[in-house]
C-alpha cells in the first residue's frame, strides 16, 4: 500500500490491489479513511471524515491531481 503523498495529519494512498478500479486514492488521519476518485476529482467514500473536511480533502487532491495520478501510473504501470 504505497503512500503517495503526506499533507498535513493526511496520508495519500491506494492499495496494490486497486489496479482494476478507476483510479483514485484514500485518504487516511486517525482512523478514518476516505476515497476519491481522480478523474474527475469526486468523492467515492466518506470514511468517517466531516463534510468540512472532506471538502479540505478534496481542496488538497485537487491541488495535487497530477502527482497522485502519476504516482498510479508509476505503480501500476512502469
Amino acid at each position: 500500500m504505497p503512500t503517495i503523498l503526506r499533507s498535513g495529519p493526511y496520508r495519500f494512498f491506494f492499495y496494490a490491489s486497486d489496479q482494476d478500479e478507476p483510479v483514485h486514492v484514500h485518504v487516511e488521519r486517525e482512523g478514518n479513511i476516505a476515497e476519491f476518485w481522480l478523474m474527475p476529482v469526486r468523492l467515492q467514500n466518506s470514511g468517517g471524515f466531516s463534510r468540512h473536511e472532506l471538502n479540505q480533502i478534496q481542496r488538497l487532491i485537487e491541488q495535487h491531481t497530477e502527482q497522485l495520478i502519476r504516482g498510479w501510473n508509476d505503480y501500476f504501470y512502469d
